[in-house]
């Protein structure tokens, strides 16, 4: 079988997010099982990079990591409300489905 992606998300990523994607079978860390609460990015990007996980993120400090840096694992981008909980899901268990971690490595993916 082949790797899968696996995620990481972010401190303003509803946890409920993780819990559905879990349900699917996806394995998705959270910052504060992490233990990354109140870090800052950079911490955020020695652990996706550290664990292989693309990281889902509102925060678009990190659109600004990916234009200066392809070394990451991938970024799962979607601006804070644009989308609903059910629509980030299905956007990322999509991505999951059909991306393998090498095309997202160094890729942005907007929600």
């Amino acid at each position: 079988m082949a790797e899968r992606i696996r995620f990481h998300l972010d401190e303003h990523v509803d946890p409920d997010i993780a819990r559905a994607l879990r349900r699917y079978g996806i394995d998705v860390t959270t910052t504060a099982e992490a233990g990354l609460r109140t870090s800052d990015d950079a911490a955020h990007l020695d652990f996706i990079r550290r664990e292989g996980r693309v990281v889902v993120t509102h925060d678009a400090d990190f659109l600004r990591y990916a234009a200066q840096s392809r070394d990451h694992p991938g970024i799962a981008y979607c601006h804070m409300g644009a989308r609903s909980m059910g629509e980030i899901i299905r956007s990322l268990i999509l991505i999951y489905e059909v991306l393998t971690p090498e095309e997202m490595a160094g890729h942005v993916e907007y929600l």
